[in-house]
Protein backbone atom coordinates (compact mmCIF):
# COMPACT_ATOMS: atom_id res chain seq x y z
CA UNK A 1 0.00 0.00 0.00
CA UNK A 2 1.71 3.27 -1.14
CA UNK A 3 0.44 6.25 1.44
CA UNK A 4 0.06 9.61 -0.51
CA UNK A 5 1.63 12.94 0.33
CA UNK A 6 0.44 16.39 1.33
CA UNK A 7 -0.15 17.92 -2.16
CA UNK A 8 -0.84 14.49 -4.13
CA UNK A 9 -4.26 14.27 -5.74
CA UNK A 10 -6.17 10.93 -5.07
CA UNK A 11 -9.08 9.29 -6.16
CA UNK A 12 -11.90 7.90 -3.71
CA UNK A 13 -14.99 6.56 -3.76
CA UNK A 14 -17.15 6.09 -6.88
CA UNK A 15 -14.43 8.72 -8.33
CA UNK A 16 -14.69 11.65 -6.38
CA UNK A 17 -10.95 13.82 -6.19
CA UNK A 18 -9.34 15.41 -3.91
CA UNK A 19 -6.25 16.99 -2.86
CA UNK A 20 -4.32 15.81 0.28
CA UNK A 21 -4.19 18.18 3.10
CA UNK A 22 -3.14 16.25 5.59
CA UNK A 23 -1.28 12.59 6.72
CA UNK A 24 -3.18 10.67 9.65
CA UNK A 25 -1.93 7.05 10.97
CA UNK A 26 -4.62 5.85 8.75
CA UNK A 27 -6.05 8.03 6.62
CA UNK A 28 -5.44 11.29 4.78
CA UNK A 29 -7.35 14.80 5.25
CA UNK A 30 -8.29 15.58 1.76
CA UNK A 31 -9.32 19.02 0.04
CA UNK A 32 -12.69 17.88 -2.63
CA UNK A 33 -13.06 21.52 -3.83
CA UNK A 34 -10.54 20.98 -6.38
CA UNK A 35 -13.25 19.15 -8.41
CA UNK A 36 -14.61 21.07 -11.01
CA UNK A 37 -18.40 19.77 -10.04
CA UNK A 38 -17.83 20.34 -6.80
CA UNK A 39 -20.73 22.94 -6.28
CA UNK A 40 -23.23 20.46 -7.78
CA UNK A 41 -22.04 17.65 -5.24
CA UNK A 42 -23.66 19.55 -1.93
CA UNK A 43 -20.81 18.03 0.41
CA UNK A 44 -18.97 19.33 2.93
CA UNK A 45 -15.08 20.89 1.51
CA UNK A 46 -12.60 18.10 3.51
CA UNK A 47 -13.34 14.83 4.09
CA UNK A 48 -10.96 11.94 5.53
CA UNK A 49 -10.54 9.25 3.26
CA UNK A 50 -8.61 5.25 4.88
CA UNK A 51 -5.50 4.98 3.56
CA UNK A 52 -7.05 1.24 1.93
CA UNK A 53 -9.85 3.24 -0.25
CA UNK A 54 -8.17 5.75 -1.92
CA UNK A 55 -5.43 5.89 -5.37
CA UNK A 56 -2.97 8.51 -6.01
CA UNK A 57 -3.60 9.80 -9.33
CA UNK A 58 -1.06 12.87 -9.43
CA UNK A 59 1.69 13.49 -7.10
CA UNK A 60 2.03 16.66 -7.36
CA UNK A 61 3.58 17.18 -3.68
Amino acid sequence: MTIAEVGNIIEFQDGLKGRVEKINDNSVIVDITIMDNFESLELPEKTVVNHKRYTIISEEG
